[in-house]
């Protein structure tokens, strides 16, 4: 979907700010499990906020909202948590933001489960894959320690072209290249949560709120293009 694409813009805004920075900084074993923590913490809420944010879409049967509408409430928001993230608002912000990609998220699942004859099965596949892959990457990550700072230049540029192709596909409707984007997409994101992860472990993520909304964006670009996906696998 359009929302999809512009969505993956957030993980190549956050990867060109950190491959910005100046590396060889390390935080102290406390502190950079205090921002995993949190981040943690808020991601989980954040989740679960817009885990209940689609259901109450699906709930009033709300049709897909205007993606012109979409884009200018997500990339609003956006600004509104990066203008906020050293503050407590940041927090107020980033519930904004995910409970209204799940809101927007609500009308897709319900045409996944009305139009499939299975398309409660696909959705939950998708969903159990994407908390699957998660959390392997994230322990891998946490408990391998290594740094993968030096995928970001890849993921970033990965991201970009994604991007482009993925408006390609939609305004020239190109099944097939969508199908190729949402594969993308699949490996892309889970390049984004090993790298996003391994930068709190090694102390090159300071700020819980970007953290929380990189992985969020990852773990939504997971779940939706693996719907897709499973969708098409399933001759839908």
């Amino acid at each position: 979907s359009l929302g999809l694409i512009f969505v993956s813009f957030t993980g190549g805004q956050r990867l060109m700010e950190r491959t910005r920075a100046i590396p060889g900084i390390q935080q102290s074993a406390v502190s950079t499990n205090k921002v995993l923590r949190d981040t943690y913490r808020l991601l989980s809420a954040t989740l679960l906020f817009s885990a209940l944010a689609a259901g109450a879409a699906m709930a009033m049967n709300v049709p897909p909202l205007n993606p012109l509408l979409v884009l200018v409430g997500y990339f609003g928001l956006l600004f509104g948590v990066n203008a906020t993230r050293n503050s407590g608002s940041g927090v107020l912000m980033v519930f904004a933001l995910t409970g209204f990609m799940g809101f927007t998220l609500g009308p897709i699942l319900s045409l996944y489960m009305q139009a499939l004859p299975n398309g409660s099965q696909v959705v939950m596949t998708a969903l159990g894959t994407t908390g699957l892959a998660f959390l392997g990457i994230s322990a891998f990550a946490i408990r391998s320690g290594k740094d993968f700072s030096h995928i970001g230049n890849f993921l970033f540029i990965g991201i970009l072209t994604a991007f482009v192709l993925g408006l390609v596909a939609f305004f020239f409707s190109m099944p097939m290249l969508s199908v190729a984007v949402s594969a993308m997409f699949v490996l892309l994101a889970s390049g984004l949560i090993l790298w996003q992860t391994s930068a709190i472990v090694n102390g090159g993520e300071t700020n819980y709120i970007m953290a929380t909304v990189t992985l969020y964006v990852s773990i939504y670009n997971l779940f939706t293009s693996l719907l897709h996906l499973l969708g098409v696998f399933g001759d839908e």
